[in-house]
Protein backbone atom coordinates (compact mmCIF):
# COMPACT_ATOMS: atom_id res chain seq x y z
CA UNK A 1 0.00 0.00 0.00
CA UNK A 2 2.98 2.36 0.30
CA UNK A 3 2.67 3.15 -3.41
CA UNK A 4 -0.77 4.75 -2.88
CA UNK A 5 -0.23 8.52 -2.92
CA UNK A 6 -2.47 10.64 -0.74
CA UNK A 7 -3.05 14.30 -1.59
CA UNK A 8 -3.58 16.55 1.41
CA UNK A 9 -5.20 19.93 0.85
CA UNK A 10 -5.02 22.68 3.45
CA UNK A 11 -6.73 26.02 2.77
CA UNK A 12 -4.74 28.76 4.51
CA UNK A 13 -6.10 32.14 5.54
CA UNK A 14 -4.57 34.24 8.34
CA UNK A 15 -3.59 31.32 10.58
CA UNK A 16 0.05 32.13 11.27
CA UNK A 17 -0.15 31.09 14.93
CA UNK A 18 -1.48 27.58 14.11
CA UNK A 19 0.06 26.81 10.73
CA UNK A 20 3.46 25.45 11.77
CA UNK A 21 1.81 22.87 14.05
CA UNK A 22 -0.59 21.81 11.30
CA UNK A 23 2.17 21.34 8.73
CA UNK A 24 4.46 19.63 11.23
CA UNK A 25 1.71 17.11 11.95
CA UNK A 26 1.62 16.21 8.25
CA UNK A 27 5.40 15.96 7.97
CA UNK A 28 5.42 13.65 11.02
CA UNK A 29 3.15 11.10 9.35
CA UNK A 30 4.29 7.47 9.58
CA UNK A 31 2.92 6.97 6.06
CA UNK A 32 5.29 8.86 3.76
CA UNK A 33 3.74 8.74 0.26
CA UNK A 34 1.81 12.00 0.34
CA UNK A 35 1.77 15.43 -1.24
CA UNK A 36 0.62 18.51 0.61
CA UNK A 37 -1.04 21.49 -1.04
CA UNK A 38 -1.05 24.66 1.04
CA UNK A 39 -3.48 27.02 -0.66
CA UNK A 40 -2.77 30.53 0.65
CA UNK A 41 -6.11 32.25 0.11
CA UNK A 42 -4.93 35.86 0.23
CA UNK A 43 -3.66 35.92 3.81
CA UNK A 44 -2.65 39.32 5.15
CA UNK A 45 -0.51 37.92 7.99
CA UNK A 46 2.68 35.82 7.72
CA UNK A 47 0.84 32.64 6.68
CA UNK A 48 2.13 32.84 3.10
CA UNK A 49 5.74 33.12 4.22
CA UNK A 50 5.28 30.16 6.58
CA UNK A 51 3.94 28.10 3.67
CA UNK A 52 6.93 29.07 1.51
CA UNK A 53 9.36 28.20 4.31
CA UNK A 54 7.93 24.68 4.57
CA UNK A 55 7.95 24.12 0.81
CA UNK A 56 11.70 24.81 0.89
CA UNK A 57 12.15 22.19 3.62
CA UNK A 58 10.16 19.32 2.07
CA UNK A 59 9.65 18.81 -1.67
CA UNK A 60 6.30 17.07 -1.06
CA UNK A 61 4.89 20.41 0.07
CA UNK A 62 3.39 22.59 -2.66
CA UNK A 63 2.25 26.17 -2.13
CA UNK A 64 -0.26 28.05 -4.24
CA UNK A 65 -0.88 31.73 -3.50
CA UNK A 66 -4.19 33.15 -4.71
CA UNK A 67 -6.54 36.07 -4.16
CA UNK A 68 -9.03 35.54 -1.38
CA UNK A 69 -11.96 33.56 -2.65
CA UNK A 70 -13.03 31.51 0.34
CA UNK A 71 -12.36 28.03 1.63
CA UNK A 72 -14.29 26.26 -1.15
CA UNK A 73 -12.33 27.96 -3.92
CA UNK A 74 -9.08 27.10 -2.13
CA UNK A 75 -10.09 23.44 -1.80
CA UNK A 76 -11.16 23.30 -5.44
CA UNK A 77 -7.82 24.73 -6.55
CA UNK A 78 -6.06 22.09 -4.48
CA UNK A 79 -8.22 19.38 -6.05
CA UNK A 80 -7.34 20.56 -9.54
CA UNK A 81 -3.63 20.12 -8.73
CA UNK A 82 -3.81 16.91 -6.70
CA UNK A 83 -2.31 13.75 -8.17
CA UNK A 84 -3.01 11.32 -5.34
CA UNK A 85 -5.40 8.39 -5.53
CA UNK A 86 -7.00 9.65 -2.32
CA UNK A 87 -7.60 13.22 -1.13
CA UNK A 88 -7.74 14.45 2.45
CA UNK A 89 -8.82 17.92 3.57
CA UNK A 90 -7.34 19.35 6.76
CA UNK A 91 -8.14 22.72 8.28
CA UNK A 92 -5.10 24.92 8.81
CA UNK A 93 -5.74 25.26 12.55
CA UNK A 94 -5.93 21.47 13.05
CA UNK A 95 -3.29 18.83 13.74
CA UNK A 96 -3.43 15.17 12.76
CA UNK A 97 -2.04 12.21 14.69
CA UNK A 98 1.11 10.49 13.39
CA UNK A 99 -0.80 7.41 12.16
CA UNK A 100 -3.70 9.33 10.59
CA UNK A 101 -2.81 8.58 6.94
CA UNK A 102 -1.61 5.08 7.76
CA UNK A 103 -4.95 4.30 9.41
CA UNK A 104 -6.85 5.59 6.37
CA UNK A 105 -5.22 3.19 3.95
CA UNK A 106 -5.25 0.17 6.26
CA UNK A 107 -9.00 0.19 6.94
Amino acid sequence: MDNLKISIIVPVYNVEKYLDRCIQSVVNQVYKNWELFLINDGSSDDSGQICDKWSNIDNRINVIHKKNGGVSSARNLGLSNASGKWVVFIDSDDEIEDFYLNNLIED
